[in-house]
């Protein structure tokens, strides 16, 4: 009798166990390498909002920023590996893993502006970018716009003889290697988080990102110049292990699917003005010289940059660039 009894109350243990491990959540761990307050941050949390909302509390996001659980070097193999579930790594990270087609995005004065680039991203060419992902385990989910580049250094940035000698920090993109070059620049690939400290201690002289970027980072407290050239787009492109994806529940999935369109849709449409207020507060701060360019000397910085196309080719492929000239109607003499 007691025999029966414990088996009875052994039974009823594993059954509750059981029910309790298929309540538990479905952990997503999205990990990024900027600010919770950027564009980007924002729209990291307003993902984790919107899904655990749209499940019901079925899926837990975990939203790890500034570099808090991979540095931007090791993030997608760690996504590979299924450690994390999602990342929004910029576009350029991708060379790495043989899909260089993706560095097209960084060619300089790609984009008049974020409509252009908002339509491209939504059209044929964001859609041929993430068929290029799937070989490699990462199902693409959406493109996060961050608004264009400024560029820094202890020195005045007018003309592009200004930038000659200068090592100037890029992400790894070689097309931007290949652009600085033009105009006589040594780039310096580095962690997003070691920024700062090199800049500070003149391991390197400048570097280009987004004004809300500056801001968060501090980047403006170490760099005596910024110029408001916007010669480049950033955008990052929300990633996911194909494997976990798919092995979602089907409505799980799609309600996810739901709150990435809806996360995306609000962080583009922040992202212009959360960049135009840091510049605001960028400049209010007094710490950096502003210079805006004249039609005349973003012309001359684009003409010495120009040949960068004709080299990328050889990097990307004329398939993916035959698309975006098409596709942004651009003139290719």
């Amino acid at each position: 009798m007691k025999r029966s009894l414990l088996l009875i109350m052994a039974a009823a243990f594993i059954s509750s166990a059981e029910a309790a491990l298929a309540q538990a959540p479905i952990v997503i761990k999205f990990s990024h390498v900027v600010a919770p307050d950027t564009p980007k941050g924002k729209g990291a949390l307003k993902f984790k909002e919107l899904a655990e909302t749209y499940t019901g509390g079925r899926v837990s996001v975990e939203v790890y920023p500034n570099s808090s659980l991979y540095k931007d070097k090791e993030e997608i193999e760690a996504l590979q590996l299924g450690s994390v579930q999602m990342l929004a790594p910029a576009t350029a990270k991708f060379a790495p893993l043989g899909v260089k087609e993706f560095e097209a995005l960084d060619l300089p004065w790609l984009f008049k502006d974020e409509a252009t680039y908002a339509a491209a991203m939504k059209g044929p060419i964001g859609k041929y970018l993430f068929k290029k992902l799937e070989a490699k385990g990462l199902t693409g989910l959406g493109y996060w716009d961050n608004g264009f580049y400024l560029a820094s250094s202890n020195r005045p940035l007018i003309e592009p003889s200004d930038f000659q000698g200068l090592k100037i920090r890029i992400s790894g993109s070689k097309v931007a290697d290949r652009y600085y070059r033009e105009v006589g620049a040594v780039p310096q690939i580095m962690a997003f988080s070691e920024v700062y400290q090199a800049l500070q201690t003149g391991v390197v002289d400048g570097c280009e990102n987004t004004a809300s970027n500056y801001l968060t980072q501090k980047f403006h407290e170490v760099q005596k110049h910024i110029t408001t050239s916007y010669h480049e787009h950033l955008q990052y492109a929300v990633i996911v292990n194909s494997k976990f994806w798919a092995g979602l529940p089907a409505d799980i999935r799609a309600q996810l699917e739901k709150a990435m369109d809806e996360a995306t849709d609000y962080t583009n449409s922040i992202a212009k003005k959360e960049n135009d207020d840091a510049l605001a507060e960028l400049k209010a701060s007094g710490k950096s010289t502003f210079h805006d360019l004249s039609d005349a000397q973003r012309a001359r910085w684009a003409q010495a940059m120009r040949p960068t196309y004709r080299w990328a080719v050889g990097r990307v492929g004329q398939e993916v660039i035959d698309l975006i000239f098409t596709e942004l109607k651009l003139n290719s003499n």
